[in-house]
């Protein structure tokens, strides 16, 4: 507590003007909410959300498509988080067909070994989740197994929100978990201050403070305040298997347009696995239609608390839009603490 409190008299001390932070990490913003943070920072620093969560920006017509897969028969293996996230048909929650909450994908794998049916698991995440999906195709499921891949990169969509210039950003809290497989070397193409940041109270307190005293000396590097967890290099045996099965591809973010090189899909050795393939579909683009602002607070234009359904006709136990229904969402973290 000591190291916190010296840290949070250095950084009030430090802040003289109005400095906008985004951090790309859903479980840096849960711990912000829960430790309390932005109510000890001074007012001219904001601290903004990004499109930190993998469920959040997985667009309505990746959720169609799962729903239509379960409607020809298929059973549908998902993390218990997607399965409340709407699409333009209703969610998968409220879907027909056979559809299963598993841990991951080897539980997914374990339902294809016992069954006759295709199984498919909707295979979400950044990169974090991505080696391990890697890593169970390295074992060669059973012929009846595919994923959807719906696995994005961080990078990309940075450069994106740096291009449109919306959010008036000075610098990024980057993710600790993404980092800890990645490294951050691909980060240091970007000119603007970001730090690597942990997700203790004081991991964060320290980020803020390194990425504060960049911005003011007019810096603009890659510092690291997660040494205990990440390294420049990151973790490269994981990369390599990624890279193994996986290419970059062009892909739609729920809130965003189709980011470039954003997204991963199976290479072609691999299509036996990729359910897109394997069953011809075609992922549509389907426009919002509702007056949630999902898309703008993960964007970081908006605040949870700026939508007018939030809390009344948009709560965890009836989410009208994915910020609300993921651990890792926006507007669940702030009805969780701020109630």
């Amino acid at each position: 507590m000591a190291v916190g409190r010296e840290i949070i008299t250095r950084l009030n001390e430090e802040v003289n003007s109005d400095i906008r932070i985004m951090h790309v990490c859903g479980t840096h913003e849960a711990s912000i909410a829960k430790h309390g943070i932005r109510s000890v920072l001074p007012p001219q620093l904001k601290v903004v959300m990004g499109p930190g969560c993998p469920v959040c920006i997985t667009p309505a017509g990746e959720i169609d498509c799962a729903i239509d897969l379960a409607a020809e028969g298929k059973i549908i293996t998902t993390y218990g988080d997607l399965l409340r996230v709407p699409g333009s048909k209703g969610s998968l929650e409220s879907a027909d067909g056979d559809i299963r909450i598993v841990q991951g994908i080897h539980k997914a794998v374990e339902i294809a070994e016992n069954t006759d049916k295709d199984v498919v698991f909707i295979s979400v995440g950044f990169e974090t989740t991505v080696p391990t999906v890697a890593a169970t195709l390295l074992q060669k499921p059973p012929e009846n197994f595919s994923i959807l891949s719906c696995h994005r990169v961080v990078p990309p969509a940075m450069q994106w929100l740096l291009d449109q210039g919306e959010a008036n950003l000075n610098g990024f809290i980057l993710p600790g978990h993404v980092c800890a497989v990645m490294g951050y070397e691909e980060y240091e193409r970007f000119p603007v201050p970001q730090v690597v940041a942990g997700f203790e109270a004081e991991e964060l307190l320290l980020g803020l403070y390194m990425l504060v005293k960049q911005i003011n000396e007019g810096r603009a590097v890659v510092e690291n305040a997660y040494p205990r967890a990440v390294t420049k290099e990151g973790n490269r045996k994981a990369q390599a298997l990624m890279n193994e099965f996986f290419t970059p591809c062009d892909i739609e973010w729920r809130g965003f347009p189709i980011i470039p090189g954003s997204g991963l899909a199976l290479k072609s050795e691999f299509e036996e696995y990729d359910a897109q393939k394997k069953y011809g579909i075609e992922i549509p683009h389907i426009e919002k239609r509702s007056a949630c602002i999902c898309d703008q607070l993960l964007r970081g234009l908006a605040e949870p608390t700026d939508c007018p359904l939030f809390g009344t006709a948009c709560t965890p136990r009836s989410p009208v839009g994915p910020c609300m229904v993921s651990h890792e969402g926006a507007c669940k973290i702030w009805h969780q603490y701020r109630r």
